[in-house]
């Protein structure tokens, strides 16, 4: 039954709250919408993007007999937690992850999450279209009140027909048919003359190719960091932050990390733009897990406060507590954040004594010291 394979799926190692759950509405209802889809498909003909915790793979594989599940994820808590629910459900070495560019290949059903950005939908469409079967039929989920006419133009780039099945329990999907295979449009590139740098992004990544007003704090602050000789910035996106400080510190060895897949793409493509590929280290990595324990003299944090649409404060906290591991004693952590969050007493407590460095209505900078 559904039930006894959803219940056994859990979020970890995402965070966790009350009102957020491993398995949605909308994954039921794309398993189902599919169903008839998915009982005609063969071995390796299956795709799935952005799968959560691992509903629609484990679905497809347990539910409607698919085999050989091609899938791409953009988070890597997601490839984990899909991986931790594979084997929790016996299930393990049913599907095999791949990059987006490659996951539909030869791919007759394809089943998407639908992400929140439209450039993010876009790049996924153009990756299908390029590569999947002709007769592939795509099917795009969402909840109804985040879904906007806009995601039928976005697909209809990419596939002739497009079309929306009925709403249940506030979710809807979107079919597309009728492949237009091209080449794809990322990443975007942009020039920022006023800050010098070019920045690169790929559709899921954050901002895209602008430079959001945090992240412009930051910036703002740069010349009163302390010397070093590491710096880390955590959870980078477009890698803006990690750029900026190579170029004005040519002696500084610079990383940049996250766990989107398309925010490391994105990264290395601003750092090759700007002229910094061989000064700047992209990782994609779960809250700075690959780096070692004391091993940053400054990390640069814009830390996101959602999850999906819920607004949480457990993501900061997470990477809050993998800078204090990361940072050697004496070294900081600048952090920006909106100034309603009031993070100050949370950084104190995991990082260090914590002071601000400037303080807008909307945003606020701080500066930890590690104990």
């Amino acid at each position: 039954m559904p039930s006894d394979l959803f219940d056994l799926l859990r979020r970890e190692p995402d965070v966790e709250a009350p009102d957020l759950v491993a398995v949605d509405a909308t994954d039921r209802l794309l398993l189902d919408e599919a169903a008839a889809a998915l009982a005609l498909a063969g071995p390796g003909e299956v795709a799935v993007v952005d799968d959560s915790y691992g509903a629609l793979t484990l679905g497809a594989v347990a539910l409607h007999g698919a085999s050989d599940v091609r899938v791409a994820q953009d988070l890597l808590v997601g490839e984990l937690a899909l991986a931790a629910n594979a084997e929790r459900a016996g299930l393990a070495g049913s599907y095999r992850s791949l990059p987006l560019a490659e996951v539909a290949t030869g791919a007759r059903v394809v089943l998407v999450q639908a992400p929140k950005a439209l450039d993010a939908l876009r790049e996924i469409a153009e990756a299908v279209a390029a590569v999947a079967a002709p007769d592939v039929t795509l099917l795009v989920g969402g909840r109804v009140k985040h879904m906007t006419h806009a995601m039928n133009d976005v697909l209809r780039g990419s596939f002739d027909d497009v079309s929306a099945t009925l709403a249940r329990q506030k979710s809807r999907v979107l079919v597309a048919r009728g492949p237009r295979p091209g080449a794809s449009s990322f990443p975007r590139r942009q020039r920022h003359e006023d800050l010098g740098l070019t920045v690169c992004a790929h559709g899921a990544a954050f901002a895209g190719t602008k430079v959001d007003i945090g992240t412009r704090a930051l910036l703002a602050c740069l010349d009163r960091m302390p010397a070093a000789g590491t710096a880390l910035d955590l959870g980078c996106g477009t890698g803006v932050l990690a750029a900026a400080l190579a170029r004005s510190r040519p002696g500084l060895e610079v990383l940049a990390a996250d766990q989107s897949a398309a925010a490391v793409a994105s990264a290395r493509a601003t750092a090759e733009a700007n002229g910094l590929g061989d000064r700047v280290r992209v990782v994609r990595d779960d809250a700075g897990a690959s780096l070692g324990e004391g091993s940053v003299d400054l990390v640069v944090l814009n830390p996101p406060f959602h999850v999906g649409a819920a607004v949480v404060t457990t993501v900061a906290e997470r990477l809050f507590t993998a800078a204090a591991r990361v940072l050697r004693p004496g070294g900081e952590l600048w952090t920006v954040y909106n100034s309603a969050l009031r993070y100050t007493p949370g950084l104190s407590r995991i990082v260090g004594p914590t002071r601000l460095a400037e303080q807008t209505p909307k945003f606020t900078v701080t500066v930890s010291t590690r104990r």
